[in-house]
Parts: structure tokens; C-alpha cells; sequence
């Protein structure tokens, strides 16, 4: 059984993600250097640092779904024109804009949800599990489990790509970071669909 200080443990070591930790962990039965040696191995623990370096270079791409009914403009920077121009790099910003059109994300990640929408998420789940007649004292846990599922659901980051639903968006470009040796960040997008007035702007 993993536990959540050994997580804590590596992802300070390797800046890695939660659960590219958990299954590096899992791997190596505990073992937390063997668990460090497989991050290194993926490139994930170099890629969780250049993460934080800034980009200012990239594209702005666009995607036309279902004949014209859906249409999405995305912003994607790295830091440098030369990996602006990579193919690899083209190839993640369609595949992104392609996702936010099937998947209608609303916040690129988490900490973009306005903390009153969270509230009123978190209160609309309580009321729920209330009614569905769940014991008080585990009502906290099934409302946070069921908050997770809200950010999955609504945010373009912690939702499964849509080429392979087993990986969360977040960890596809975190390989791609490893890749090509930059930083990479969604800057904002907007989706369009055919009829509704209030498409949103994602910043």
C-alpha cells in the first residue's frame, strides 16, 4: 500500500505529478529511489521542472468540428519560436483544441474555477448526498470525491485526453514538455458552438 507521505516524498524529489507518482511508487514496490529512477527513465521528473520555467513563444490554432458547429481558438506557449514550429508541438495544440471541442472544458485548470463556484458546487453535493440519505460523517469525503469528478469534468487539464482516456490531459503535455525540453502552458481559449450566445472566454 502506497502512502500518501511516500507520494508527498517523491513528488518533492522529482516535482513530478500525483499520479505519475503513485504509479512510479506502485512499480517499484515502495522503493522510493527505484520509483525516482523510473520518473527519470519516463522524463517526467525533468519535465516537472522546466514546467515552471515561463513561456512566451507558440501558437494560436484554431478547429472546426461537425461541419461548422463547433469552433475553438487556443493559445499554446512554449518558450522558444524553434519548438513553436515542431511538429510534435503543432500536433499537441490540435489535439488539444480538438479536445476542449469534444470535451467542452470551461477552465483550463483547477485553480481557475472562482472559489464561489466551488462553493456552490461543494453545497449543491452536500444537499445531494443528504437527500440520497448517505451517514453525515461520511458526507465531507463523498462530497470531495464528487467535487474531483467536477473538476475532471470541467477542467481542459485534469480531464482524460480523448486519444487515450486512461491519461489526463495534463499528462500528455507533461510528456511533451519531456520531449522537447521546454516548458509548455495553455494560455487561454475560447469554444464556440452553433446557437448558444455565451461561449465564455477561458483565460
Amino acid at each position: 500500500m502506497i502512502s500518501s507521505e511516500q507520494v508527498k516524498e517523491l513528488r518533492e524529489r522529482t516535482g513530478a505529478g500525483i499520479m505519475d507518482c503513485k504509479k512510479a511508487l506502485a512499480e517499484a514496490d515502495g522503493d522510493m529511489e527505484k520509483a525516482v529512477v523510473i520518473l527519470r527513465e519516463r522524463g517526467l521528473a525533468k519535465a516537472a521542472k522546466k514546467a515552471g520555467r515561463e513561456a512566451k513563444e507558440g501558437i494560436i490554432d484554431s478547429y472546426i468540428h461537425g461541419g461548422g458547429r463547433i469552433g475553438v481558438l487556443l493559445e499554446v506557449n512554449c518558450e522558444t519560436d524553434f519548438v513553436a514550429r515542431n511538429d510534435e508541438f503543432k500536433s499537441l495544440v490540435k489535439d488539444l483544441a480538438m479536445q476542449i471541442a469534444a470535451a467542452n472544458p470551461k477552465y483550463i485548470k483547477r485553480e481557475d474555477v472562482p472559489a464561489e463556484i466551488i462553493e456552490n458546487e461543494r453545497h449543491i453535493l452536500r444537499t445531494q448526498a443528504i437527500n440520497e440519505g448517505k451517514p453525515e460523517h461520511v458526507v465531507d469525503k463523498i462530497v470531495e470525491g464528487r467535487l474531483e469528478k467536477f473538476f475532471e469534468e470541467n477542467c481542459l487539464l485534469e480531464q482524460p485526453f480523448i486519444k487515450d482516456p486512461d491519461r489526463k490531459v495534463s499528462q500528455i503535455i507533461m510528456e511533451k514538455i519531456a520531449l522537447l525540453g521546454e516548458n509548455i502552458t495553455v494560455s487561454r481559449f475560447v469554444r464556440f458552438e452553433k446557437g448558444e450566445m455565451d461561449t465564455g472566454s477561458k483565460v
